[in-house]
């Protein structure tokens, strides 16, 4: 008995047909049988049935005496299965790679459900790859198996066969078949899903589904979609349990037939009007009373119950019209506003420069934080007569002090900041617009150290270097006046990659100073905050961009990281800055989701160890001189595509795992903190932390502003004492878990 069925239905898709085939047999996982249904094609189909048949034992050709339709050529191919879990294709689909693998994993570790529900990608006809927008519907996040009524939103995924795998005995055991007709997949699909005891999600593509285009609609294929939801609601109500899902298929069938409804190519000329007529029939043979329509669909449903073809038609027609005038107008406005606002910039620029003005701003503003948020502090603190302001999003204003002028980026107190300020301060370049004037100074503090590929160097990494524009840059380059460093390996490479005139002031990054500064009451006080159990070991996961995946999905598992370690272990999941969006959604138990807290150095404080791969937060987290763990099971795809300066694994700042296991290993039998970590955190912070004494911020504030050379002098490494983390405070043996059988002025900085 295979583990896998899979079915193919072939009907007119020659030229696809042996694609689709190739994709299964060439799987890693080939505990499989392919039915392959030859649904009487005219074309070559059969032929090759045939051919995959006698080249591979694993594929059985089955062919119809008459063409039946796609449910029927289904129902051959389930008749003929004998696997675990039939899974459906169509014949001009394909297989993602390795995706048999996927799913068999992922039913193995969710105890063998009903349905697996996974993701898919549609392909055009150009070949183009689009996933599809229903992934917050398929997240592994959370309890697995469960029934439809703890996850009600897959009802919103494709309705379709293919986009899941079915348990054979599940499929015999709910009476399944697919209907005749166009649309088949319905009285197969909303059935499945409500009547399964359980299900799970895999948030991974694994077909890759031909769009069949918007072609017309026959009157077979316009009256076989009523047909058909006739069938679901038969379904249905032959099974009492299932009347609470009524008035949620019977929604699910209103905005179908109106999607169906407004898609105007898909009906010939003259029969919206018939369509229509048959949907407010349907609605009001389907409608289950006391069950209220929600607000945002209450315009569909009025259409629908009504048959308001003309109102349909007028609302059509006023869209369209505002659609064409508002466009023009929107252009116009926008593009007066654009000369306005370059108009306003000239004229301030025109004026004196400020000599009491500076402006801030970090990572093309978002909010206070990083290098210049710590810069901007200081400047308050040593040149208080400098008045400041910070450039900012406006949902980010909240992270902005009250001392603080807040901007919002494009607007005219925006420009005119720029255009007078005498200091301007970023981690990465202004707006391309942006022309410093004699007499401004511009701070670029840059925001890590670097150990992977930047500036000038990615022109040989076409997939990190994006869309790098490399004039752009180095006439941004060109407008520095100093340049921030935190060692000499930095320097170095930012002298090299950053090529200009600029000074390199080696003083140390201001962000870490709060490090030094920070009491054990600032660390008590900011877990509290963070709702992190008193006693627990707080791990700080942080992982990097990845320039080469479209997706940043992290591939730890932390919820089986903590269920390996204990009940002591929380995690804090910090998602990169770039990633735009919760690193694990939804976080659950004790994984909490930190991306969007506005301070990463109180996440460090707050912290016992840190989890990273290719990060530069390893660099500052080191002076803390607390246990980092770097996670690298990816490092020569991301060699490959980001490169690195250095081979972390020969100069690492604690231990190394190259797998989750490894990972779990590490931290089970108290590596992660041991004595071979501790020796290589201190060379590593010998390297990478010469200048992060605290002071940092002071030295730059008073070489760049108030023109000093005789600067507090660094603090050595030796005489250096920053607050220890809980854990160190609470060297219990319970700290350590048992191995797996297998492998003030601080506290507001904060």
């Amino acid at each position: 008995m295979p583990r896998f069925s899979v079915i193919v239905p072939a009907y007119k898709v020659q030229a696809y047909l042996t694609a689709c085939l190739e994709s299964v047999l060439s799987q890693s996982y080939e505990d499989l049988e392919l039915i392959a249904v030859d649904d009487r094609s005219p074309d070559a189909c059969g032929e090759i049935v045939d051919e995959f048949a006698a080249r591979d034992p694993r594929v059985r050709a089955v062919h119809l005496a008459r063409n039946a339709g796609l449910g029927a050529a289904r129902n051959a191919g389930t008749a003929e299965a004998s696997g675990d879990y039939l899974l459906f294709l169509d014949g001009d689909d394909t297989l993602a790679p390795h995706a048999l693998r996927a799913i068999a994993d992922r039913l193995k570790e969710t105890g063998e459900p009903d349905v697996l529900v996974h993701d898919h990608a549609l392909v055009d006809r150009s070949g183009e790859r689009v996933r599809a927008a229903f992934t917050a519907q398929l997240t592994e996040q959370g309890p697995a198996p469960f029934r439809l009524e703890d996850r009600p939103g897959l009802l919103r995924v494709p309705a379709v066969a293919w986009n899941k795998a079915y348990r054979r005995e599940f499929v015999e055991r709910a009476g399944l078949s697919f209907p005749p007709g166009h649309h088949a997949d319905l009285p197969w699909t909303y059935p499945a899903l409500t009547v399964a005891e359980s299900i799970a999600t895999l948030d991974r593509v694994c077909v890759h589904h031909r769009r069949s285009g918007g072609e017309l609609l026959d009157t077979a294929g316009r009256l076989d979609l009523f047909d058909q939801y006739d069938r679901v609601f038969a379904y249905v109500d032959r099974r009492p349990e299932l009347a609470r899902w009524r008035p949620v298929l019977f929604r699910r069938m209103v905005d179908h037939l109106s999607a169906v409804f407004t898609d105007r190519d898909r009906f010939p000329r003259g029969t919206r009007a018939a369509f229509l007529r048959r949907a407010r029939d349907h609605y009001r043979a389907h409608r289950t009373p006391g069950h209220p329509v929600p607000a945002r669909s209450r315009l569909r449903h009025t259409v629908i119950r009504l048959g308001l073809y003309r109102t349909q038609r007028l609302a059509e027609l006023a869209r369209g019209l505002a659609r064409r005038t508002a466009r023009p107008v929107v252009r116009l406005a926008r593009a007066l506003h654009t000369a306005a606002l370059r108009l306003h910039y000239r004229v301030q620029r025109c004026l004196p420069v400020r000599e009491d003005r500076a402006v801030f701003t970090a990572y093309e503003g978002r909010g206070h934080g990083c290098n210049p948020g710590a810069l901007e502090e200081a400047f308050r603190t040593f040149v208080p007569h400098i008045r400041t302001a910070w450039v900012a999003r406006p949902e980010h204003h909240h992270t902005v002090p009250t001392a603080t002028r807040r901007l919002r980026p494009g607007t005219a107190a925006h420009w005119t900041a720029l255009a007078r300020s005498k200091y301007l301060v970023s981690n990465t370049d202004f707006d391309r617009r942006t022309v410093k004037r004699p007499g401004q100074v511009l701070v670029q503090t840059q925001h890590g150290t670097p150990l992977k590929h930047m500036g000038l160097d990615l022109r040989e990494r076409p997939a990190a270097a994006g869309d790098l524009d490399v004039e752009a840059m180095l006439s941004g380059v060109d407008q520095w006046d100093y340049l921030l460093s935190p060692n000499r390996h930095t320097t170095l490479t930012w002298e090299r990659v950053y090529p200009g005139r600029y000074t390199t002031l080696p003083y140390g990054y201001p962000r870490n100073d709060v490090f030094q500064r920070a009491t054990s009451e600032d660390v008590r006080r900011l877990r509290e905050c963070l709702g992190i159990p008193e006693g627990s070991v707080a791990i700080l996961y942080a992982p990097t961009y990845r320039d080469y995946r479209r997706t940043q999905r992290t591939t730890l598992d932390l919820e089986r990281l903590l269920r390996r370690l204990g009940p002591r272990f929380v995690v804090l999941a910090r998602a990169h800055h770039r990633h735009g969006g919760p690193l694990v959604s939804p976080a659950t138990g004790r994984v909490v989701d930190v991306s969007d807290h506005p301070s990463v150095e109180s996440l460090c404080l707050a912290s016992d160890a840190l989890v990273t791969d290719y990060s530069s937060l390893m660099f500052d987290y080191a002076n803390l001189d607390r246990p980092i763990v770097i996670h690298a099971d990816d490092r020569e795809a991301y060699e490959a595509a980001r490169g690195t300066y250095f081979d972390l694994r020969s100069f690492a700042p604690g231990a190394v795992a190259r797998s989750e296991d490894e990972l779990i290993d590490i931290f089970a039998t108290g590596h992660w903190r041991g004595s071979r970590s501790t020796q290589l955190r201190s060379a590593f912070r010998e390297r990478f932390c010469p200048y992060d004494d605290g002071r940092a911020a002071e030295r730059v504030v008073r070489h760049v502003v108030l023109g000093e050379t005789r600067l507090p002098a660094v603090v050595p490494l030796a005489e250096r004492h920053p607050v220890p983390s809980a854990a160190a405070l609470d060297r219990s043996p319970s700290a350590t878990v048992p191995r797996p059988a297998s492998h003030t002025a601080v506290a507001e900085t904060l």
